[in-house]
């Protein structure tokens, strides 16, 4: 099972809004063929590696190992439950449920009913962590709320300045590529208007290689001029005209967007941080001192890690 999660991390930043999800054939102790989600519509992880297995007269000596219940209902693709009958593998071993109302438990029922041997929860917490954008988005009908910002060793995240004053460089080239690759793996970015006004960033993934995310700002009012960089054409632009965190997230879910990373600037991030609607914090400390300026949020979580990233510290929380 192990190695369907880690070749089922292959899939992130290209499956939302379906989940990250592995599988692998074993015969007789060995895996003989395996497989993952590659990305939206496209085959599923089960589909995979049954159709890279080429002694297909294996199968019914296999046990199928899944990183998430197998697919009962058609959507982009076929139900992975009747390939499986199908193919008569006679035992499947999965991770956790899939927390979906047209899969959960249903897979399992259908497989068990065609006579297959179905064992759940083999490295259930795992599984369920690799894939908690997708079972916060359906368990607590919202997105996977990620903080990310930078600050100085002495607390600040900006200098005070003028919207024709360029921001402070806090956190170095290392940092910058890392926060871009993140993008890559989210379904939108956001930033407050005041933000988007003094900054006129971007919010591309422009220094690595993947998609670029939706740009999210909170607009009320809609002051923002769409001259802005994040109303181009690179991608998609959104604007939120309410105020209210919890509408925010009940825009996202009706849209399907299963995991936002909201990159400043201090009063969003504290609005974040204040409604208790957040699961992840990643914050860079660089060695630089400001000595005044713009305060960093405050947040208090369990670090779940923590190491340098070039010569910045970089802490990554989770909300209690």
């Amino acid at each position: 099972m192990q190695r369907c999660l880690d070749i089922a991390r292959n899939g992130l930043g290209r499956v939302a809004p379906n989940p990250m999800v592995g599988a692998a054939l074993v015969y007789n102790g060995s895996i003989v063929s395996e497989g993952y989600h590659r990305g939206y519509g496209l085959p599923h992880a089960e589909v995979e590696a049954v159709g890279k297995l080429q002694e297909k007269n294996l199968l019914s000596g296999c046990t199928l190992y899944v990183s998430l219940e197998p697919c009962s209902h058609f959507g982009k693709t076929p139900p992975c439950t009747e390939l499986i009958v199908a193919s008569k593998i006679p035992r499947v071993v999965v991770a956790t449920a899939d927390p979906f109302p047209r899969v959960n438990g249903y897979g399992i029922q259908r497989l068990r009913e065609a006579g297959v041997e179905v064992t759940v929860g083999v490295l259930e917490q795992d599984a369920r962590e690799q894939n908690r954008r997708f079972f916060t988005f359906h368990e607590k009908k919202r997105p996977y709320i990620i903080l990310k910002w930078a600050q100085s060793a002495d607390g600040f995240i900006d200098v005070c300045r003028t919207a024709s004053e360029p921001p402070a460089t806090i956190s170095g080239l290392q940092a910058h590529r890392l926060s871009h690759k993140w993008r890559t793996e989210e379904q939108a970015i956001m930033v407050g208007a005041n933000t988007a006004l003094m900054d006129n960033p971007r919010l591309t993934a422009r220094l690595w290689s993947g998609k670029n995310p939706i740009r999210v700002t909170h607009d009320e009012g809609g002051k923002l001029p769409r001259t802005l960089n994040i109303f181009d054409e690179e991608a998609p632009a959104v604007s939120l005209g309410c105020s209210d965190v919890s509408s925010w997230m009940n825009g996202f879910y009706e849209h399907g967007t299963q995991s936002v990373i909201v990159e400043g600037g201090a009063k969003l991030l504290q609005r974040f941080i204040a409604s208790g609607v957040w699961d992840e914090a990643r914050v860079f400390t660089s060695p630089r001192r400001l000595q005044q300026g713009v305060a960093a949020p405050r947040i208090s979580g369990v670090v779940q890690r923590e190491g340098c990233v070039g010569e910045d510290l970089l802490q990554v929380l989770r909300a209690r």
